[in-house]
């Protein structure tokens, strides 16, 4: 029994455990077609006793079984190496990360994340960022008072900012184990989020991060940037511009889009390509562009409503952009999200780039090109960004070495936030 899988056995054995996370699956097709993307535990207390219920998480579904400490560790063992590259425990006591290479496996300690919850079976919702604690940022929002305790009419929001880091979190293991984790917010607004994800990465996982927020409205830049200051928040600053001009100096390990308007997703989505971003979070808005292009015989029974027909242009968008990502490298997946504006927009496409030794999906262009086929599009936005984006020749494009002009970031969440129009209607 290597480090990481002992120091699980003792946590169980000295009740200092609080959850265990495994990731990277080997994607070797060792398993078969089965694929189990995470496997997750955590300590539940039923009428029968202390269990540790173990969650097997798959692209479309979540599988649950309680089992005692013994079955757990055992199960956990025959999972790790052999499932799993990578494992990060939690415990009352330290953080303790496992990573895979080759036949070694290396395990880190790190000061403790999480807190012990109440482990009844039914227990309240526990959130990254919990009421009654007072954190800085959300009471500067007003989100909190003083004492932080949740003001009623901003509870709302106060869910949405921690269903959003719940997103971020799932993801945490594939960023950047060393130097600073960089970010990228194209249109990030008034920015609660970007504000919460400096919380995350600093204050509950103790990393450095230069975060760069962009948006076209320098008023909102000059606010967000008042806010920062005030807090201190080192490594987070806003830049008021164009996404589709704006290049970081150094990589970029994460990037994030909500709700930029119609084709400005796919902007940023090519951009983050382009930089080979390890993970890309974005929320799609406004969906315009295929729905006055799609054959509307492709699906006439459904077409002939209007409002069906734009529905199906939103699917067919977010289906293409995931699968487009999909051929450019990145495990895809496309999640329920709590909307931040209350609109009906709330599908969250998370991408994860792939590693070297990771087996591309078979047929994946050709998969897309029948798809775009059969609805009668020739192409897509993303496509022709990425052709854009790739078209000097780069196989592995890399951040231009000189820093841009202020002037030069990238566009608002509430605007288009592009300077050449896109394809299609409008509106």
């Amino acid at each position: 029994m290597n480090d990481f899988l002992a120091a699980f056995a003792e946590s169980l054995q000295d009740g200092s455990f609080i959850q265990i996370v495994l990731s990277r699956p080997w994607r070797d097709g060792r398993h078969g077609p089965e694929l189990i993307e995470r496997v997750t535990a955590r300590p539940i207390d039923l009428k029968a006793g202390r269990r540790i219920q173990l969650t097997r998480h798959e692209t479309r579904r979540e599988t649950h079984e309680n089992l005692l400490p013994d079955e757990a560790v055992d199960s956990v063992t025959q999972m790790f190496g052999e499932r799993f590259r990578n494992g990060h425990l939690f415990t009352a006591e330290a953080d303790v990360i496992a990573k895979t290479k080759g036949d070694e496996v290396r395990v880190t300690r790190r000061s403790p994340t999480k807190q012990m919850a109440d482990p009844t079976h039914n227990r309240e919702k526990q959130y990254l960022i919990p009421d009654g604690t007072p954190c800085p940022f959300l009471i500067e929002v007003g989100v909190m008072a003083a004492d932080g305790r949740v003001r009623a009419a901003r509870y709302d929001k106060f869910r949405q900012v921690n269903r959003f880091l719940e997103f971020v979190q799932d993801v945490y293991p594939s960023l950047t184990e060393d130097g600073p984790i960089r970010v990228v917010d194209f249109g990030c607004g008034k920015s609660y989020l970007t504000f919460a994800l400096h919380h995350l990465l600093t204050a509950i996982h103790g990393r450095n991060v230069e975060i760069t927020g962009l948006d076209l409205k320098t008023d909102v830049v000059e606010h967000c940037n008042g806010i920062a200051d005030r807090l201190n928040c080192q490594g987070l600053r806003f830049v008021a511009g164009d996404m589709s001009t704006w290049e970081p100096t150094e990589p970029v390990h994460l990037t994030i889009s909500l709700h930029a308007c119609d084709t400005a997703t796919d902007v940023a989505l090519a951009r983050s390509v382009s930089w080979e971003s390890q993970v890309i979070l974005s929320v799609p808005c406004c969906h315009h562009e295929l729905a006055s292009q799609m054959d509307r015989s492709f699906m006439a029974p459904v077409q002939k409503h209007g409002i069906l027909h734009e529905r199906l242009a939103e699917t067919l968008t977010d289906g293409l952009r995931a699968a487009i990502l999909e051929e450019h490298g990145y495990r895809t997946q496309v999640l329920e999200f709590i909307d931040l504006e209350h609109t009906p927009r709330n599908l969250l496409i998370r991408a994860v780039r792939r590693n070297c030794d990771e087996a591309m999906p078979s047929s994946q262009s050709e998969s897309i090109a029948a798809l775009m086929t059969a609805a009668g599009l020739e192409t897509c936005a993303l496509e022709r960004l990425l052709q854009s984006e790739f078209s000097a020749g780069q196989a592995a494009p890399v951040p231009k070495a000189t820093k841009p002009p202020p002037e030069q970031a990238s566009g608002g969440r509430e605007s288009a936030g592009i300077t050449t129009p896109p394809t299609g209607p409008v509106g």
